[in-house]
Formats: C-alpha cells, sequence, structure tokens
C-alpha cells in the first residue's frame, strides 16, 4: 500500500493512503529508537513538538522516525495501535477509502501540556488528545488542588483576624 505525507486540516501535515484499505489491515509501524522515557524527557525538555510512542508500561518509548510519525490524532479514528512483541503497529479499525487522512486516538497519559488541545473536528471531539480517563484524572486532581488553596485561604484569614 502507497502512503504519502501532505497537508493536513487536522496538524500541519497529515499521512494519507493513495489506495484503499481493508478493516484489520496492519498498515505501517511505528518505527525509531527505543529509549527510556526519562532519555525522552531530556531530550525533549525544551521541545514543543515530539514525535514519542509509549511501550508497555511507558518506561520505554519509541522516538518516532518514518511515516506513522505522521498520523494525526482523531477522537473519531480510522486506525488504532497495537503493540506486538515491542513494535507498534497501526492498523484499520474500519475499511479506508484511498485518499482519506489516517488517525488514530492518541488516547495521551502524560505530559507537561496541560490541554494538549485537539483539532480534529469530530462530532464526539473531546477537545483534547488526552484519553478520557487522564481528563478525568485531571479535573480531579485539580479539584483536589483548589479545595487544598480554600482551606489554606480560609486558614490563613483566621489566623489575621487572631493577631
Amino acid at each position: 500500500m502507497t502512503l504519502i505525507i501532505r497537508s493536513s486540516q487536522i496538524h500541519a501535515a497529515g499521512c494519507y493512503t493513495t489506495e484503499p484499505i481493508r478493516k484489520r489491515s496492519r498498515i505501517v509501524e511505528y518505527t525509531g529508537p527505543h529509549i527510556s522515557k526519562e532519555a525522552a524527557d531530556e531530550k525533549y525538555r525544551d521541545s514543543p513538538t515530539t514525535y514519542l510512542f509509549g511501550l508497555g508500561n511507558g518506561s520505554k518509548v519509541i522516538d518516532g522516525h518514518g511515516i506513522a510519525m505522521f498520523i494525526n490524532h482523531s477522537c473519531d479514528p480510522n486506525c488504532e495501535t497495537g503493540e506486538v512483541r515491542g513494535k507498534v503497529w497501526v492498523k484499520a479499525l474500519r475499511d479506508i477509502a484511498a485518499g482519506e487522512e489516517l488517525t488514530y486516538d492518541y488516547n495521551l497519559y502524560d505530559g507537561d501540556d496541560d490541554e494538549a488541545l485537539c483539532n480534529c473536528g469530530a462530532e464526539n471531539c473531546r477537545k483534547s488528545m488526552y484519553s478520557s480517563e487522564e481528563l478525568k484524572r485531571r479535573a480531579r486532581a485539580a479539584k483536589r488542588a483548589s479545595a487544598k488553596k480554600a482551606l489554606n485561604r480560609k486558614a490563613a484569614g483566621k489566623k489575621r483576624a487572631r493577631t
């Protein structure tokens, strides 16, 4: 199958197929050096753009190189990823027509970006590339932090009132 990179309405450049792809077909491997998460954090500390793909428990990542790194995120994707013996494959979730942009749900679970804004435009867009679970976790953490801050303000106010 032939894949090409060209401008995308989702984000910068995207990966497109030039011929139909059948549902459940392996399309492309996500390739690049396998490095530790710590090495990746250090390497990309000041970089707003990375092509990292978490492996297994997340302690190792693929530092993306190759055509698969241009596959954009969508909340309503036509592909999914799967790890097979340390390799990550992009597979078709449905039949994909020639000329379609390939997408998968990034389901981000780690990162410093508070929002990781999504530009997919899908009807079911969650407005973030973070997974639903990660968005819930972050909302709970923000709520706890806000409650703690309010308690600290209240305690500080009582302290001032006594002096």
